[in-house]
């Protein structure tokens, strides 16, 4: 374990009332959880999410903070969000990394890994 360390974990999930799949528009949500897994007190200062949909097209989302907040986490502290993205596509991908600073001045980026946005399967 590193002194510095931010653990990320997601739990996205389709929004079919907020989706119109006849104009290209598919609407996910995404619960995030943030957890001071270091060892030393640290703020979430900005973020990067790099959003690619199913035909390869990439958006990009810089910004500070997280749902207007730059959560200060005590080691063992967790910080749980809910946000939602668009695509043009029923499937897509999410990926990113968070920019923090500890209580000492060390930056520090905690990885977002890899994950899927994906429209649930409709029998007909």
């Amino acid at each position: 374990m590193s002194q510095y360390e931010f653990t990320v974990t997601v739990r996205p999930q389709y929004l079919p009332e907020q989706s119109e799949p006849d104009r290209r528009q598919f609407a996910f949500a995404y619960t995030i959880t943030i957890r001071n897994s270091g060892e030393v007190p640290a703020q979430l200062i900005s973020r990067h999410w790099v959003i690619t949909d199913g035909d390869n097209k990439v958006q990009e989302v810089n910004g500070l903070g997280v749902v207007g907040h730059q959560p200060f986490l005590q080691p063992g502290e967790q910080f749980e969000y809910t946000s939602w993205a668009m695509v043009a596509t029923p499937v897509g991908t999410m990926r990113g990394e968070y920019f923090c600073v500890a209580e000492d001045g060390t930056r520090f980026e905690a990885p977002i890994a890899e994950f899927a946005l994906t429209m649930p399967r409709t029998l007909h």
